[in-house]
């Protein structure tokens, strides 16, 4: 059984993400060094000790829906002005910019989300459960795992890829830092839709712009 002290004791020895930790763990049967060597030859260790370093480079793009109905602005930082100018940094900041006005991010990650949001959020997933009639003592642990469902839908980092649900943006960002050899930092983003707050029809804006890419 991977424990969640087995998964942090791992993060602190390579610095990698939480899921790339886990997968790695269940891979190597509960391995501590296995997991390691696993980790290690995936560059995920490697990528997450770049993760502190400045990142000052970078570019600033523009995503356009076809019709004009969503505009992105989105700015990745990396560390030099080379790497900047590389092809699968720029298709990176494209990929970025359509997943924003795919998924509607509001955060890049949880840290960013104001306590007071959070707080409002829990006040209103702990009125849920008790109206669904759900007992006192288990209220705060759906609670929880409710507002980890909430994270993964407004921050980008915990998103599901547009290209492949089966990764996240932090595991995609962790593999462009190791394939790239820099650090890369989502570091802020703009996202418009024409007639935002304007009583309006729904369209699924998801569909239409994972059409758009072939997705």
């Amino acid at each position: 059984m991977i424990t969640a002290d087995m998964v942090k004791q791992l993060r602190e020895r390579t610095g990698a993400g939480m899921m790339d930790c886990k997968k790695a763990l269940s891979e190597a049967g509960g391995d501590m060094e296995k997991a390691i060597e696993i980790l290690r030859e995936r560059g995920l260790a490697a990528a997450a000790k770049k993760a502190g370093r400045i990142a000052a480079e970078g570019l600033v793009d523009a995503y356009i829906h076809g019709d004009g109905r969503i505009g992105v602005l989105v700015e990745v930082n990396v560390e030099t002005d080379f790497a900047a100018r590389n092809e699968e940094f720029r298709a990176f900041v494209k990929d970025i910019a359509m997943q924003i006005a795919a998924a509607k991010p509001e955060y890049i990650r949880r840290e960013d989300i104001p306590a007071e949001v959070i707080e409002k959020e829990r006040e209103i997933l702990r009125a849920q459960a008790l109206n669904e009639g759900k007992p006192e003592k288990v209220v705060e642990k759906m609670v929880e795992g409710r507002l980890e469902k909430f994270y993964k839908e407004v921050c980008l980092l915990e998103q599901p890829w547009i290209r492949d649900p089966d990764k996240t943006i932090q595991q995609l960002l962790t593999e462009k830092i190791a394939t790239i050899g820099e650090n890369i930092n989502i570091r802020r983003f703009a996202r418009f839709e024409r007639g935002e707050g304007i009583e309006k029809k729904e369209d699924n804006f998801a569909e239409e712009v994972k059409k758009q890419i072939g997705g």
